[in-house]
């Protein structure tokens, strides 16, 4: 204390270096004029020893909060932004504000709950060749997929079916089949259609029985239900999983249900419907302003038809496709896709002796319309 009065007093005199009166105390100039700003702000008093604590701190936060916070992290595993929506939420109307995103960061370093990662770079253009759907708004696109399989606890063979609107990243449902048989995956898009509308496009990959790269536009029994449902039918590229990638991330988010699988397949969905529930009704997203999947998905405006018609060119030639997957031109039978067995097709004849092949909206194939020979895929 005597030191710095010695040292004001001495920076008062007229015509005094500052610089070397500094040197002379072994003092920064930064301190000097702080001691003399207080002294003539203060008096004596702005000279003693101050307390070098922050008058507030972001992470002073109440051991209850604390409590809060990793509870949360335990039950979901999720990171600081997603922690303080849900903590905002439970919080509202008591008077009580949740703690900023870094001081719930701090909460969870300190306490080893997480791990501070290595930043990403984001990815650049979609590779050539990737689809782009366009996707504005709910049910513009839906995307599909099997996760990987394994066994519940009596070996039983749990079959995830996943499906999720693009837009929303609402997941509208996770199905545990027995296994990816079109039958079953085909009662599912049934009720989902029934419950949600239609969208105007489908995603998947070339999987069974989503598509079938030998085939004609690579349908399948399934995928042509849905062209004659007037669904455009999208498929990713062969052995580019990154085409549909947001998709694959809830498979990653659903590593958990594998890990402690259930005692046989019906436990299994059980534990699959809440997990569904906490995706779509509970965690916030980054990508959708911190809401939740709920709260900006709407249902399809888009109703499952009673009786499914095609509306084809004036002047075409409709033919049906019988059980062996041949339609009949002159007398002839005509081979064409067994995905397309009971359906009806049309022929439109060119001025160039060819004759292109439709199934409502997609072009499947074309032939020599007057031999009737050489059926040509359209590929997918």
């Amino acid at each position: 204390m005597k030191l710095r009065e010695e040292f004001v007093l001495k920076a008062l005199e007229p015509d005094v270096c500052m610089a070397q009166l500094c040197r002379e105390y072994e003092v920064s100039r930064q301190n000097g004029y702080k001691w003399l700003g207080r002294f003539k702000s203060e008096g004596v008093e702005g000279l003693k020893e101050r307390s070098r604590r922050p008058h507030s701190s972001p992470v002073a936060t109440s051991g209850e909060m604390v409590l809060q916070i990793l509870e949360l992290r335990e039950s979901y595993g999720w990171g600081p932004k997603k922690l303080k929506r849900v903590l905002a939420k439970r919080l509202k109307g008591t008077g009580t504000e949740a703690p900023r995103v870094r001081t719930i960061a701090r909460i969870l370093e300190r306490t080893g709950a997480i791990k501070k990662r290595r930043q990403r770079r984001p990815s650049g253009v979609p590779a050539a060749g990737a689809p782009q759907p366009t996707v504005n708004e709910p049910n513009d696109l839906w995307t599909v997929d099997f996760k990987g399989w394994w066994r519940a606890s009596n070996g039983g063979r749990c079959e995830p079916l996943t499906v999720r609107d693009a837009h929303s990243r609402f997941v509208l449902r996770v199905a545990v089949l027995e296994s990816p048989k079109v039958e079953g995956v085909r009662r599912e898009f049934e009720r989902l259609f029934e419950k949600y509308g239609l969208p105007k496009a489908i995603l998947s990959d070339n999987g069974n029985p989503f598509a079938c790269t030998r085939a004609l536009a690579c349908l399948t029994e399934l995928s042509a239900w849905w062209v004659s449902l007037g669904i455009v039918v999208i498929h990713s590229r062969p052995g580019c999983p990154q085409d549909n990638g947001g998709h694959e991330r809830i498979h990653v988010d659903m590593l958990p249900l594998q890990e402690r699988s259930a005692p046989n397949r019906e436990a299994q969905q059980v534990l699959c419907d809440q997990w569904q529930h906490e995706f779509n009704h509970i965690r916030p997203h980054e990508a959708l302003q911190m809401r939740t999947p709920a709260e900006v998905y709407k249902r399809s405006s888009r109703r499952l038809p009673a009786v499914v018609t095609a509306s084809y060119l004036k002047g075409a030639i409709l033919r049906r496709v019988v059980r062996t997957g041949c339609f009949s031109w002159k007398g002839r039978p005509i081979f064409l896709s067994r995905a397309l067995r009971n359906q009806t097709v049309a022929i439109i004849c060119g001025t160039d002796g060819r004759a292109k092949i439709m199934f409502h909206h997609v072009v499947v194939g074309e032939f020599d319309f007057e031999n009737g020979t050489e059926v040509n895929p359209i590929s997918g």
